[in-house]
């Protein structure tokens, strides 16, 4: 077995959000840097996620045939959705997004190494290659940046995860989908609005993640459009009978069974196996690594970044914290990153999105809130823009006129977002909203709108 030295400024551990953001910007400040990636350049996100996004964008403009069939004169029964077709546009988009990640690393010089690492002692790095030959390399720093993994072993027939249901190249019947966090709800809007009988399995209430008005409202939506939802509700044990897999489910004190082609779970944990993380005594907890604001492990020199430390898990969050990563290492003065200011958005339909505090988490925190929730249907603009599903919902403190949070569900949402994510990093109030011009007739126009009304001065509601 052959053996060869390389030495960098930094190295970085895998190419997903993080470690590619953070490869780029490393070079951009001059710093010899290597990326080392054990499957696909990417990562998760470029080569899985995206995908997801992109079918579910195809989706909705078929929705928007659908709803104006009389308007547009088409007979949309006569048109037929090719499942395979749709796996194979998959493919090409994915093989679109690889050449432009490849076509920024080589502009920016960056040393793409494939192999299985191993952390070593000395700020060293064993690379395993599939010529059957050892790698070792040293840099200065280490980032750390190998992403997330499912939490369950599956067989690839009936029991898939997020990998295998988005490459998928047959449309199965029925799905019962575990957990109701963003990647579900996405999941059942996808394979819903393809033909597929759709099932949600929840421990616990449905969709925690959002406000209590959005999750009640997006119930009620996947409800009425067909799809089961089962809350606080166990999978006690499953048997597989002619090609199916039939569910023995447990709610409360009732016991019932459902029958299913495929169950999708995706439930994931931090890829900290296996790295080298005990032997180098980088501290770990629930295999999170821990990290200072700026990254630093508790071992000098080594950092860490994305879904392996115990921040929200989007892509567009793992981005920026390998920037900002990158830049305390080179000594400048990067801005700490507001978590607590970060738009989340699900591309489902309807579309959600929303940023900083709940009316719960507002309440708990001991704001005397000022809050408005206007559904679309009020305005305007959704009758000319034909967006009258959802509501935007804004929460201020009645103290200081802070804008605490907003949520938003409905057609084309996510577009709104980041006015409010501005707004809220520029410590705007009510009294700067109130006082802007919105266009009309548009979607934004909510925002104003929805203030307006908090305040007592909306001239429409």
């Amino acid at each position: 077995m052959s053996r060869t030295s390389m030495n960098f400024d930094i190295i970085i551990l895998g190419s997903g959000s993080a470690g590619y953001s953070a490869s780029i910007r490393s070079s951009q400040l001059g710093m010899r840097t290597a990326l080392i990636e054990k499957e696909f350049i990417g990562g998760f996100y470029f080569n899985y996620e995206c995908l997801l996004k992109y079918f579910l964008n195809k989706i909705k403009i078929f929705q928007l045939f659908k709803d104006n069939k009389y308007l547009l004169g088409i007979d949309y029964k006569k048109i037929n959705i090719d499942f395979y077709k749709i796996f194979l546009e998959g493919n090409k988009i994915s093989n679109k997004i690889k050449e432009n990640i490849f076509f920024s690393i080589k502009k920016n010089k960056i040393n793409v190494i494939y192999g299985n690492a191993k952390l070593k002692k000395g700020k060293k790095i064993e690379i395993f290659q599939k010529n059957n030959s050892i790698l070792e390399c040293t840099a200065s720093n280490i980032i750390i940046s190998t992403g997330s993994k499912s939490s369950k072993l599956y067989d690839e027939k009936n029991f898939i995860n997020y990998k295998e249901a988005i490459k998928l190249n047959k449309k199965p019947k029925e799905i019962v989908i575990i957990g109701s966090d963003h990647n579900a709800i996405e999941f059942a809007s996808y394979y819903y609005y393809m033909g597929t009988k759709i099932s949600i399995i929840d421990n616990n209430n449905f969709f925690t993640d959002g406000d209590n008005d959005v999750s009640c409202y997006l119930k009620h939506y996947l409800k009425n459009i067909g799809i089961k939802i089962y809350e606080y509700s166990f999978i006690e044990k499953f048997e597989k009978k002619n090609g199916k897999i039939i569910l023995k489910i447990k709610n409360n004190n009732k016991k019932f069974s459902i029958e299913t082609d495929m169950v999708l779970l995706l439930d994931t944990v931090p890829n900290t196996d296996s790295i080298g993380l005990e032997e180098l005594g980088i501290q770990v907890e629930n295999k999170f690594i821990v990290v200072n604001e700026n990254y630093r492990t508790n071992i000098p020199g080594y950092y860490a970044i994305g879904s392996v430390i115990n921040t929200p898990s989007l892509a567009s969050i793992a981005s920026k914290e390998g920037i900002s990563c990158v830049e305390n290492i080179k000594g400048i003065d990067s801005q700490k990153i507001d978590y607590n200011n970060i738009p989340k958005c699900i591309f489902s339909i309807p579309e959600i999105a929303y940023i900083g505090f709940t009316e719960e988490e507002s309440k708990k925190r001991k704001y005397h809130t000022k809050i408005s929730k206007i559904p679309f249907s009020l305005l305007n603009s959704s009758m000319i823009n034909e967006s009258k599903d959802g509501f935007i919902k804004m929460i201020f403190d009645s103290k200081y006129d802070e804008l605490l949070g907003c949520h938003i569900i409905g057609k084309n949402v996510i577009n709104l977002i980041t006015e409010i994510m501005i707004a809220r990093k520029l410590e705007a109030t009510a009294y700067e909203i109130l006082n802007g011009i919105y266009p009309y007739p548009s979607l934004s126009e909510s925002i104003l709108e929805s203030v307006s009304f908090a305040y007592k001065k909306s001239i429409y509601l």
